[in-house]
């Protein structure tokens, strides 16, 4: 293959399964932050609703953010969020489903991926010392390759 050249892998032979992913992601930030999220208090509105639909929405989008991602038609999408008691991060938890010939774990990664980006925009204001970070896929399953778990 020449430099700079892409292709998108061709999936016409192989056989539909029932496939699904769960990525995860954390978000570091001041304890007053959190407190604030879980108050409602900031000014935005509700942080968690509005980064669960955008973790959602943007699933559904992959195709058109990843170049080489097949479009994949989803038949279940969510989004949870952990804010644990004393802490200081608020984790991020997306599964995706589906039967096609390619599996799901960029769209698992890429809902994580938004929805924290959306709780950084909703929050920016009181904390710029945000980092996001750990984002990864923890489970897959279907196709060929069949049950994947992170350690």
């Amino acid at each position: 293959m020449e430099s700079g050249q892409i292709h998108m892998i061709d999936v016409t032979q192989k056989k539909e399964t029932e496939r699904q992913a769960v990525a995860k992601g954390r978000l570091q930030m001041k304890p007053a932050t959190l407190e604030l999220i879980r108050k409602g208090k900031l000014v935005k509105g509700d942080v968690l609703a509005v980064a669960k639909t955008a973790g959602i929405m943007a699933a559904k989008d992959t195709h058109r953010l990843i170049p080489l991602c097949h479009p994949l038609q989803l038949t279940h999408i969510a989004v949870e969020f952990n804010l644990p008691e004393g802490g200081n991060s608020v984790e991020v938890t997306a599964s995706a489903r589906g039967v096609g010939k390619t599996g799901f774990e960029i769209e698992a990664l890429v809902a994580v991926s938004v929805s924290a980006l959306t709780i950084y925009d909703m929050c920016k204001s009181v904390d710029k010392s945000m980092t996001i970070g750990d984002i990864r896929l923890i489970r897959k399953s279907g196709g060929k390759s069949g049950l994947y778990l992170a350690d």
